[in-house]
């Protein structure tokens, strides 16, 4: 007889939470659920998962406590404020986040979540889109204790094809910025690259299939640019609030260290220039609107 799965608990439960927890459901874990918004847990209930009224609830039957939110202070007030996991939290017990914050603040957090109620701290971002977390393909860079993601391996091979440590708590924060970098960027290009290919009279939705392949193939490419060409801007699979973010902890991050970040500092200004036109909870593929109006 198989052995009984351990109990899980999940905050968090928006374009990436949902998918995830539903998958941890199909594998048979006990889960525990809690969201700002009790509504987003509804659908999860008749899957069979618990509602926690707090996140300190979260913490009662719970080996692992899983976050997938949306920034550094909403993680912090999840964990740290009234009713929080570190009121619920106890020794033995592991946090896994999901969510892409700011690496001095993750080691910050992980030191006093520990320091306070013994509870340890890995972080995990991802990559691969509600596309990935549906299918259960995303790419995970992790940082903590080697022993700690070995413990969440088995769980995490239900949601990502790839797991990395990276390093110590904080190294999967900074990968996640490198990774933003990259989709950011290459976003941004994909947009000027539609646009230009439009008014050349090119059929714009032609570029993903005729470069398939080459150089200047891509997962973006390939996702973003068909979408772009015919302006396919929902359902909204992330949003452009999220890659601002991550571009200003990428160019803060770069700061703090010395390095040149240039492509990602206009990266970052131009993403903010779209994001006012009242684009922040839109998807990325609009950033094509940008370049068409002429507002780069």
């Amino acid at each position: 007889m198989a052995a009984a799965r351990p109990a899980l608990a999940f905050a968090g439960i928006g374009l990436m939470g949902l998918p995830m927890t539903r998958r941890l459901l199909a594998a048979g874990y006990p889960l525990s659920v809690w969201n700002r918004s009790p509504d987003k847990c509804l659908a999860l209930l008749e899957l069979g998962a618990q509602r926690a009224q707090t996140p300190a609830e979260l913490c009662a039957d719970a080996g692992i406590v899983m976050l997938c939110l949306a920034n550094t202070e909403v993680v912090r007030e999840v964990v740290f404020g009234p009713g929080g996991i570190v009121e619920g939290a106890r020794p033995g017990q592991l946090l896994v986040d999901f969510s892409s914050l700011e690496p001095a603040a993750t080691r910050a957090m992980a030191a006093e979540l520990e320091q306070r109620c013994g509870m340890r701290w890995v972080d995990a971002p991802v990559s691969g889109g509600t596309p990935g977390a549906e299918a259960g393909s995303l790419t995970i860079m992790a940082g903590g204790r080697e022993e700690d993601i070995e413990r969440a391996q088995p769980i995490l091979a239900h949601l990502g094809q790839r797991l990395t440590r990276m390093g110590e708590v904080g190294a999967g924060q900074v990968t996640k910025l490198c990774n933003q970098m990259i989709v950011a960027c290459n976003a941004l290009v994909i947009a000027e690259v539609v646009a230009l290919a439009e008014r050349a009279g090119v059929d714009a939705g032609l570029l993903a299939p005729a470069l398939a392949g080459g150089f200047a193939d891509s997962k973006p490419l390939q996702i973003l640019a068909p979408q772009m060409a015919s302006s396919q801007f929902e359902p909204v699979k992330w949003h452009v609030r999220t890659l601002l973010k991550d571009l200003d902890g990428a160019v803060k991050l770069s700061r703090e260290l010395g390095s040149a970040t240039p492509l990602s500092g206009l990266a970052a200004q131009l993403m903010r220039l779209h994001g006012s036109q009242g684009n922040l909870q839109r998807d990325p593929a609009t950033l094509v609107e940008m370049y068409r109006e002429g507002e780069a």
